[in-house]
């Protein structure tokens, strides 16, 4: 059976470091965001679906031979007013520049197989917020 595994240590205040596969993540919570020195950890679980989904998406497109000079993703959630607040609706955008608009189509059927078939994180995403999926071209 496949495993992950992360050690989370408290440095002080509330920041902690996060270890995984012999690197470092660093999480704090400090409510004043310019002199916080990590990123929060429900966002992680943001930057989780992004990074997810973009492998799996850039892997197919090279295996289409779709030429791409840019590639990103923007990853929004709305958390609930109620304790403990939780993300019930998450916006996910792809943005791609295409060398030939034709593309389009395969970038696409990308995007729903990975959202549909192969992102993992997307399907834990699924079972705690509704996801909203959007393809912008640059």
């Amino acid at each position: 059976m496949a495993q992950h595994h992360s050690e989370l240590k408290w440095i002080d205040e509330l920041k902690f470091d996060a270890f995984q596969n012999g690197k470092t993540i660093r999480i704090d919570a400090n409510p004043d965001e310019n002199a916080s020195t990590g990123v929060r950890p429900k966002a992680l679980i943001l930057s989780s679906l992004a990074g997810c989904t973009a492998i799996d998406v850039v892997e197919m497109l090279k295996k289409m031979r779709v030429e791409f000079s840019d590639f990103s993703i923007k990853v929004t959630g709305d958390l609930t007013e109620e304790h403990p607040t939780t993300y019930h609706t998450v916006h996910l955008t792809y943005l791609v520049r295409l060398n030939n608009s034709a593309d389009k189509d395969k970038v696409e059927k990308a995007v729903n197989l990975s959202q549909e078939k192969y992102c993992g994180v997307t399907a834990m995403v699924k079972k705690f917020a509704d996801l909203k999926v959007a393809i912008e071209y640059l």
